[in-house]
């Protein structure tokens, strides 16, 4: 078996073929993909200099509802302090179609960090690069797909007609003076040789006559890259990265893996490809992104300062703080064993092991958690954790570890709980106690602990609006504020019997339409609102006017019921993006609890 590291470069020609090239061999469809190997080993030759780049902002909002510009902007500021400030983290793409997305980079923009670099991406066209041109950027990314299924099958276009549209973009960009980053999307389903590697040295040529860098990002776009020595191409990843290095005279810097965990293989691919010559990996926080997600950010932070030694590279204490903000404001589940930042992921259930992490934590952790992630081991409560270890439960879980709320052994609950614990190990149990059941417990014995129903109704409105009342106000039927709008309010309001009101304003504050709960009883307490009254002053109208961002408000006393409500607000925007009006709903807050399992049930 050749070992192969010399750079051999060579001149690649187009293959422009009549019938696309979709390796059946390799992708049959109707059966489990497969891998093939052609005994070439490469020996790893890593980059001088490796990076993380994010697209948190682009892939990462392809499987979600679209983050507020708040919420960008905090997730920004985690990854400047995650890797940003040393450059580890050297860009972050964004949107930028609707004004949302314009605003969040704004925002971004005005935070004044070096790293990450704020990018563009855009569709392989002159209308949309003219955009970002006039934002002032000077780094795009553009779509250039190069399998023949995108070629053939999506565009509808021969390779030689694809790669002259590609061409005639990285060109105009280059022109302008924009860095055209080009996505070869698909490229482990592509022809490397026969387009992919000619595309690239004439990336890199038009790159030489305009002194300018051109980038390539390498998308392994289903997730079909493999690791593994001696693999055939296009699965292979330290094949393609070297194809395009030693064989294309791609420069290192200048190429980007981007990866899909589709196969379980999301983070080692883009190792791989540092490891084999590639300057940067992409990949989002927590790996969320479009069906399987993407590499994750955090992960590639520590499997870089594994590789490196460079401790100082990333703050990784900041890993767990972006959990925190995942689940709580984002509400998204983390796995309770997911890698750095699941709740448990550095607990152990299995008696022998609890046993020996009571002895010493470095037994069964894998890293000094609570210096390096702000993490500390969880203690498993069983029949041998002691008062102790119930107070150290309580104040972990509850976060009331140096707080004035902190609990000793002492405390008259925790003896409670403990002798709760105690009298199921005499009545046979053998299995430690879940965190749910200690939450039961807690909640039993210490309920000035939990949560207030107040928080849990605002919560449970921000889950609803989150999923409901933002699809209401994208209704067109809403834009003219006529029969129409009032019709779209009453239909929600009948189908949501928690809504007291619900009203559309138009910019100026003005009450245009509105439709109220159908319990009779109220009713009859707004008979001094109709269209026409001047809502300027409310804090939900004038907070969506200055984020176009959903807003909630906390509990208060409605001005015409009395009763407890919350209110949820949102933008109304035209097909320009432009905020017209706002749309906003009071919500009883007694309605809210009582269909409490209607909103979770909505939410899924």
């Amino acid at each position: 078996m050749p070992l192969l590291h010399p750079k051999v470069l060579n001149h690649f020609t187009l293959q422009d073929i009549t019938q696309p090239q979709l390796y059946r061999e390799l992708y049959p469809y109707t059966k489990i993909c497969r891998t093939t190997f052609d005994d070439v080993m490469l020996a790893p030759h890593p980059a001088k200099e490796m990076h993380i780049t994010d697209t948190t902002f682009r892939d990462g909002q392809q499987a979600r509802p679209p983050y507020t510009v708040a919420q960008i902007k905090k997730m920004f500021e985690f990854l400047y302090r995650l890797g940003g400030r040393t450059g580890l983290i050297s860009a972050s793409e964004f949107f930028l179609y609707s004004e949302r997305d314009r605003k969040a980079i704004e925002v971004c923009r005005s935070m004044g960090y070096q790293f990450p670099k704020i990018t563009a991406w855009t569709r392989a066209n002159k209308q949309d690069l003219a955009l970002a041109r006039d934002m002032e950027f000077d780094e795009v990314g553009m779509l250039t797909s190069v399998s023949d299924y995108h070629i053939f099958l999506k565009l509808g276009k021969t390779r030689q007609q694809a790669m002259d549209m590609y061409l005639d973009v990285a060109n105009q960009a280059l022109e302008w003076g924009i860095v055209p980053r080009c996505h070869f999307e698909d490229i482990t389903r592509a022809d490397i040789y026969g387009f992919c590697l000619p595309l690239a040295q004439k990336l890199m040529e038009l790159s030489r006559q305009a002194n300018l860098p051109v980038k390539i990002r390498l998308c392994d776009t289903m997730g079909y890259g493999v690791p593994y020595p001696g693999t055939a191409l296009p699965r292979s990843v330290q094949g393609i990265v070297h194809a395009f290095t030693d064989e294309a005279g791609v420069p290192g810097e200048m190429l980007e893996w981007h990866g899909h965990n589709d196969f379980h293989k999301g983070l080692v691919n883009g190792v791989t490809a540092w490891l084999y010559g590639c300057g940067a990996v992409n990949g989002t926080l927590f790996g969320f992104g479009e069906r399987t997600g993407n590499t994750p950010v955090e992960a590639l932070a520590i499997d870089y300062i594994s590789l490196t030694g460079d401790d100082g590279a990333a703050d990784t204490t900041v890993i767990s703080e972006i959990a925190d903000f995942f689940e709580q404001e984002l509400r998204y589940n983390i796995p309770h064993n997911y890698p750095f930042a699941g709740r448990d992921f550095n607990a152990t259930s299995a008696g022998v092991h609890v046993d020996g992490i009571l002895k010493n934590e470095e037994i069964y952790n894998i890293f000094d958690t609570t210096l390096l992630l702000g993490k500390p081991v969880p203690i498993i409560i069983t029949d041998k954790s002691g008062r102790a270890g119930v107070a150290y439960w309580i104040n972990h879980n509850l976060k009331l570890t140096g707080t004035t709320k902190e609990v000793t052994k002492k405390h008259p609950a925790v003896g409670k709980i403990y002798d709760d614990i105690m009298k199921a190990y005499e009545n046979g149990r053998t299995t430690h106690f879940s965190h749910e059941e200690m939450q039961r417990l807690v909640l039993r014995h210490m309920p000035e602990f939990t949560i207030t129903e107040y928080d849990r109704m605002k919560q449970l409105a921000g889950e609803l609006s989150a999923h409901v009342i933002c699809n209401l106000s994208q209704e067109k039927g809403l834009l003219h504020f006529d029969d129409e709008a009032t019709r779209l309010l009453e239909k929600f309001s009948t189908q949501h019997p928690f809504i007291q009101l619900i009203s559309l304003t138009d910019d100026q504050g003005i009450l245009k339409c509105m439709a109220l709960t159908t319990d009779k009883t109220y009713r009859a307490l707004y008979k001094d609102l109709a269209p026409g009254f001047d809502f300027s002053d409310r804090e939900w109208f004038k907070e969506p006017m200055k984020t176009g961002d959903l807003h909630i408000m906390d509990v208060y006393p409605s001005r015409f019921t009395g009763k407890l409500i919350i209110t949820v607000s949102c933008a109304v925007t035209d097909a320009e993006d432009r905020i017209v009006g706002v749309l906003s709903c009071d919500m009883q807050v007694e309605q809210i609890l009582k269909h409490a399992q209607e909103l979770v049930q909505d939410e899924d």
